[in-house]
């Protein structure tokens, strides 16, 4: 729920920092995150080399890549493109592929369990996007891109929710929190490779306020959703079965929602109060088949 509270408060940045690209705002967040992950692992640094193999440091890259750079990518263009709602339904469905994903380990919750709460979760997620999406779109074009865009940010983090909870298993020597800021340094290396990207893209001229408000951004961001939402979120997938995890990420959704629905200074239409009801009745639903499960006979 923490994570997903930290996480909640990136769909501001670009509220708070209008002046920028998407692409802009992603290197400046992901680089803020490997200098600060870079700053608070140096004194181990030394330590944690002797145990991170070659293998260890591909499969960072990956994660790098498919959970922060690739997804945040994939996300903004879809945002852009296709527009907030459809790329909200779209994403909404990353609790349904993690958990149909998690549910084939040994010994996991069997999917029919599961069910009610992913078809809780799916409902949720077509409550969201509803609406916008019953508006016409101002180019089919942009509308298709926009969904493979989606859908490419939907897989994309998938792989780094499995992969991710994977090697969290299998690194036992080696600190939730240390996997994180490993990763941020990863990610930081990943964001120089963009800047010259994001400079040919966008001319734009912008003065002194500007880039401070974008550094606060950037900076606010990394700490707070980065550094601190990614440890929780480490934590919490070690100490939880990975169909649990899956509907762990719903918490971000509802969280967004609240925080949008505050910086609107609105209430929630029907259909998001729906939303909201039906994300927390599949998350109880979910942890309900777990206890059912962990239960002695």
């Amino acid at each position: 729920m923490g994570a997903g509270a930290l996480w909640g408060l990136v769909f501001l940045a670009p509220e708070l920092a209008r002046a920028f690209t998407p692409l802009q705002l992603t290197v400046g967040r992901y680089l803020a995150y490997g200098v600060i992950s870079g700053v608070l692992i140096a004194p181990r640094w030394k330590s944690l080399v002797a145990v991170i193999t070659g293998r260890e440091w591909r499969a960072l890259c990956w994660l790098a890549l498919t959970g922060n750079t690739l997804y945040y990518i994939f996300l903004s263009s879809a945002v852009q493109t296709g527009g907030i709602a459809m790329t909200s339904l779209v994403i909404g469905f990353l609790p349904v592929a993690v958990t149909l994903i998690g549910s084939r380990a040994h010994g996991a919750v069997p999917v029919v369990k599961l069910l009610p709460s992913l078809l809780l979760c799916a409902g949720g997620a077509v409550c969201i996007g509803w609406q916008a999406l019953a508006v016409p779109a101002q180019s089919p074009v942009a509308q298709l891109v926009g969904l493979l865009c989606a859908v490419g940010a939907l897989i994309s983090w998938t792989i780094y929710a499995v992969g991710n909870r994977h090697w969290l298993e299998k690194l036992g020597t080696v600190s939730a929190q240390d996997w994180n800021l490993l990763t941020g340094v990863v990610t930081g290396g990943q964001a120089l490779l963009l800047i010259p990207i994001a400079l040919v893209l966008d001319r734009t001229h912008h003065d002194v306020s500007a880039w401070m408000q974008f550094a606060s951004v950037s900076i606010g961001v990394a700490v707070v959703a980065s550094i601190i939402g990614n440890a929780l979120w480490n934590r919490m997938s070690r100490l939880l079965p990975l169909t649990l995890v899956g509907q762990m990420i719903l918490f971000e959704t509802l969280f967004a929602l609240i925080y949008g629905f505050v910086w609107e200074q609105r209430l929630p239409t029907v259909l998001e109060a729906a939303a909201f009801v039906l994300i927390c009745a599949g998350v109880i639903s979910c942890i309900s088949a777990h206890r059912t499960q962990v239960e002695p006979h």
